[in-house]
C-alpha cells in the first residue's frame, strides 16, 4: 500500500463548506481506504490505498457523502518528503515575523505557468521558489497586505487553481506518517 496525503481546498473557513473530519474519515475508511488520519479541521488527511491516483475518487466521494465540489489535492508521502528536502534555505524557519506556506496546484498548470500569472514576488516583503510541481513562499507577517502574492492567490482565477498550507501544518503532518 501507498501512503498519500490529501489537501483539500476551501473547507470548514467561515463557516462555508464544512465537513467534520471524523465524518470524513468513516467515509473513507467505508471507501477502502487504510490508516486514515485527519489533521486539524482544514482538509489535511494521511491515508493508504492500493489506488495509483486517487485525487478523483475522493472528489467524488465528498460529492457523494457531503453534496460538495471541493478540490482534492493528493500526493504520495514520499513524493511530499523529497519536496521538503528540497526547501530553499529562508522557507520553514521558526521566525515569527515570517510566514511560511507551499502552494500546491490542483488544476494540473505547472508551478512555473502560475508563478508567470501572479509576477514576482514583492522583493524585501516575499519569497518565492518553484520546486516540481510546488511553490515555496514566505512573507512578512506584518506587512502581507503589501505582497503581490498575497493578493493574487486570492484571487478569483488563480485561488482556485491551488490549495495552500503552512510550513508547520506540513511538518506536524509529515510527522503523523
Amino acid at each position: 500500500m501507498k501512503q498519500y496525503a490529501a489537501f483539500l481546498r476551501g473547507i470548514n473557513i467561515s463557516g462555508k463548506n464544512r465537513i467534520a473530519m471524523p465524518a470524513l474519515k468513516q467515509a473513507m475508511e467505508q471507501a477502502g481506504y487504510k490508516r486514515v488520519i485527519p489533521y486539524l479541521n482544514s482538509g489535511n488527511l494521511l491515508f493508504q490505498s492500493e489506488e495509483g491516483e486517487p485525487s478523483e475518487h475522493i472528489h467524488n466521494l465528498i460529492q457523494q457523502q457531503f453534496d460538495l465540489d471541493i478540490p482534492v489535492h493528493v500526493i504520495k508521502v514520499s513524493r511530499l518528503m523529497d519536496i521538503l528536502k528540497h526547501a530553499p534555505s529562508w522557507w520553514g524557519s521558526d521566525d515569527p515575523s515570517r510566514y511560511d506556506n507551499l502552494i500546491f496546484i490542483i488544476n494540473g498548470e505547472s508551478a512555473e505557468q502560475l508563478y508567470e500569472q501572479i509576477g514576482e514576488p514583492e522583493n524585501g516583503l516575499e519569497m518565492v521558489q518553484c520546486h516540481g510541481d510546488v511553490i515555496f513562499w514566505t512573507f512578512d507577517r506584518k506587512r502581507y497586505s503589501k505582497c503581490k502574492w498575497w493578493k493574487k492567490t486570492a484571487q478569483d482565477g488563480i485561488g482556485g487553481k491551488l490549495t495552500i498550507r503552512t510550513a508547520g501544518t506540513i511538518r506536524k503532518l509529515m510527522a503523523k506518517a
